[in-house]
């Protein structure tokens, strides 16, 4: 059964530098991003496409264009348009296409784009008619009753909208029913409660879609958190165990948000640390 990978862009934002490299100073971090006369920085929301036989999988939707206006400046979204329809049509997918959305969590900037584009008046409505959707069961529920520190980051509707499909399945383990033994799931706390890293196997070894524990290659270093993070200590943590595994076994990551790079792979340097190397900035159709 013939497979191939496809990195998507999705809409773009601009958030505030400091608030992506939580207590890193300025100083440095500007080094690895410009930010703008705002302090805002440039982001992706980039999502994978799997299309595996007559299956059509989508790892991630980005954050759409779902809000209105006023919020959509708020929230640094670039676009009005629902970029990342825009992009798979590109490849020939179109919304009633995709058979399963799989979300590491669900904070808007990674779920919002399973919604359908604002129109006024008009309530929120899925944008991907026959989709499945993959989640964990622990990120649902940080959905269902978020903590007041990141309670902004959620759609309250959606939970709701995603139950009534009937088509929601809830992982508790590595495994999901809907996906079979290509991907394995890791499990992370430090960002949110319950987030969940997908590992494909792939034709060049695994693939780890790396969410917000690594939204990008800055975040790659050790000690490099976003002051979005639940727990940065433990983030670390994860991000080293998690790192370290991976390379052994000549991984890469895939990055949602990165503004230029889709994926990379993995080296050590003359400490012995992890660090990306071999970074690409998208995916075309890639055997997996």
């Amino acid at each position: 059964m013939s497979a191939r990978l496809w990195s998507v862009l999705g809409n773009a934002q601009k958030l505030d530098g400091g608030a992506m490299f939580g207590n890193a100073p300025k100083a440095l971090w500007s080094r690895w991003a410009r930010p703008d006369e705002q302090n805002r920085i440039d982001l992706a929301c980039r999502c994978l496409l799997l299309r595996e036989g007559d299956r059509t999988i989508l790892f991630e939707a980005g954050i759409g264009a779902f809000f209105a206006p006023e919020l959509r400046r708020r929230f640094g979204v670039q676009e009005d348009r629902h970029v990342l329809l825009d992009n798979l049509a590109s490849i020939g997918v179109r919304p009633e296409d995709v058979d399963t959305v799989v979300l590491s969590h669900l904070h808007f900037d990674h779920a919002g784009g399973v919604l359908a584009p604002f129109c006024a008046g008009a309530p929120l409505a899925l944008a991907f008619p026959r989709a499945a959707y993959v989640v964990g069961e622990q990120a649902w529920q940080r959905a269902l009753e978020p903590h007041p520190r990141d309670r902004a980051s959620f759609v309250p509707e959606l939970p709701g909208l995603l139950a009534a499909t009937g088509r929601v399945e809830r992982v508790q383990g590595e495994r999901s029913e809907a996906l079979g033994d290509r991907v394995r799931f890791h499990r992370s706390e430090g960002h949110t409660p319950g987030m969940l890293l997908a590992e494909l196997q792939t034709a060049r070894g695994p693939l780890l879609f790396a969410a917000d524990l690594i939204p990008g290659m800055p975040w790659v270093r050790r000690a490099i958190t976003m002051g979005y993070d639940r727990c940065p200590e433990r983030l670390v943590d994860e991000k080293t165990s998690l790192l370290a595994a991976l390379q052994a076994r000549g991984g890469r990551l895939f990055f949602t948000h990165d503004p230029e790079v889709a994926a990379c792979g993995l080296g050590l340097d003359d400490a012995g640390q992890v660090v990306a190397e071999s970074p690409v900035a998208e995916l075309v159709g890639e055997p997996a």
